[in-house]
């Protein structure tokens, strides 16, 4: 019985469900931090998009979605970091979820507990911060901006892009990025 209870306690810890969001006043509510994470501070884990687990070493030769066609990912577990990781009704955002988070909040650079990143308030007055994370490219995490997935692949018809949510001191705004690269991911619900 010691054997089966301990196997029981490790696929307890193995699990990253979250149950922590903040309600913006917008159509859905976010997570407070990012997946992998501990904290809103903390940068958490980087996916290459499409993909639900980490790995060493983000490039094409180990993206499993980079020249496929796929259509928004939002909520499906074999594409969607957010539903494999943390179950229940979180998922990633989509773009136009971005495009409200953008429109319709409040946005402030700022540092906390020694991270920078952008505090983001909604009409509410509730705020969320986004640490400026970077991203992962072939096994380095560059410094500076913010990074973070959307579910929507590029829909120009380009395999090798999906859009982000980008940001830097001043400015921040929905862009392309290569499927390779790692990013954090930080969830929605409905």
């Amino acid at each position: 019985h010691t054997k089966t209870a301990r196997k029981f306690v490790e696929k307890i810890l193995e699990s990253e469900s979250w149950d922590e969001y903040v309600d913006l006043g917008l159509s859905v509510k976010w997570a407070t931090c990012n997946i992998g994470a501990s904290s809103p501070e903390d940068y958490g884990n980087y996916y290459a998009w499409g993909e639900t687990k980490t790995k060493s070493t983000y490039s094409t030769s180990t993206s499993v979605t980079y020249g496929v066609e796929m259509d928004d990912i939002s909520g499906n577990s074999t594409y969607d970091a957010a539903t494999a990781n943390w179950g229940g009704t979180w998922r990633m955002p989509t773009y136009n979820e971005m495009g409200e988070l953008m429109r319709n909040c409040t946005w402030t650079w700022t540092t906390q507990n020694n991270v920078t990143g952008y505090l983001v308030t909604g009409t509410n007055g509730n705020s969320s911060f986004l640490p400026a994370a970077g991203v992962c490219s072939e096994s380095t995490i560059p410094s500076s901006g913010g990074y973070y997935w959307s579910s929507m692949p590029d829909n120009t018809g380009n395999l090798y892009r999906a859009y982000d949510l980008f940001f830097y001191n001043g400015y921040y705004a929905r862009a392309l990025q290569s499927h390779v690269i790692g990013c954090p991911v930080r969830a929605v619900s409905n």
